[in-house]
């Protein structure tokens, strides 16, 4: 499907009844994901931090690294210096990058909410996204990862596999050229305002993205064949 020409195979219209046959027969496959992997908000936003340009398991490396040398805490990122920081999450890669990227976030954090994300919860959804984009080194991504599963506000993450899933299926342009926005309200528009919906969707999108939907799709295997 990665080489379909649009010329031959239109866009097609998305719809919720699409959209959600999609989520259902994903759901069916693989069963409800319980994502985002985190033990605790903090930790959620702290890996929506490093999960930046890298797979999940340098992330679970890097977190292992923070527990076992206790900074994993608004506290003990507030007050670790950078270069320290650095070297607990070097498994992530972009190691110095992302411990500039962590105190960022921790820095906000402190200014607006005394370090506590329980009180950044009351936020509108709105609101918080803007607070969260204005963070140097946090983009649309991130912001949203952190809304939808440390903040538990309904905002629809789209990442790498969204479009490549969602492109290869003709909901998108296959040149992938929408911007964040016009991908999300894809979504956003037509799907039911669904914390738990949303979060689940996201998840199962990653897990086909990973097994089937690769850079060299296994299409015949994929649970989305059917759809295709």
């Amino acid at each position: 499907m990665s080489g379909l020409q649009p010329s031959r195979y239109p866009r097609r219209k998305p719809t919720r009844q699409a959209l959600l046959q999609i989520y259902r027969a994903l759901r069916h496959h693989y069963g409800h994901r319980n994502w985002w992997p985190g033990e605790t908000p903090f930790e959620v936003a702290v890996g929506a931090i490093l999960t930046q340009n890298t797979a999940w398991r340098n992330v679970e490396k890097a977190i292992v690294n923070l527990k076992k040398d206790h900074l994993l805490s608004p506290e003990r990122l507030r007050s670790v210096t950078e270069r320290r920081l650095a070297q607990s999450i070097r498994p992530a890669g972009y190691f110095n990058v992302k411990a500039k990227r962590l105190k960022n976030l921790i820095r906000f954090l402190w200014e607006h909410y005394r370090g506590r994300l329980g009180a950044m919860k009351r936020g509108s959804l709105p609101q918080l996204r803007r607070e969260l984009l204005s963070v140097n080194g946090v983009g649309e991504e991130t912001a949203d990862s952190i809304l939808l599963y440390a903040l538990e506000k309904p905002s629809f993450v789209v990442d790498a596999y969204t479009r490549r899933v969602f492109s290869r299926h003709r909901y998108l342009n296959l040149k992938g050229n929408e911007t964040y926005s016009e991908v999300q309200a894809l979504f956003s528009k037509l799907l039911p305002k669904s914390l738990a919906l949303y979060n689940d969707y996201h998840a199962q999108i990653v897990e086909v993205g990973k097994d089937y939907c690769r850079r060299t799709p296994q299409c015949d295997r994929c649970p989305l064949n059917k759809f295709l």
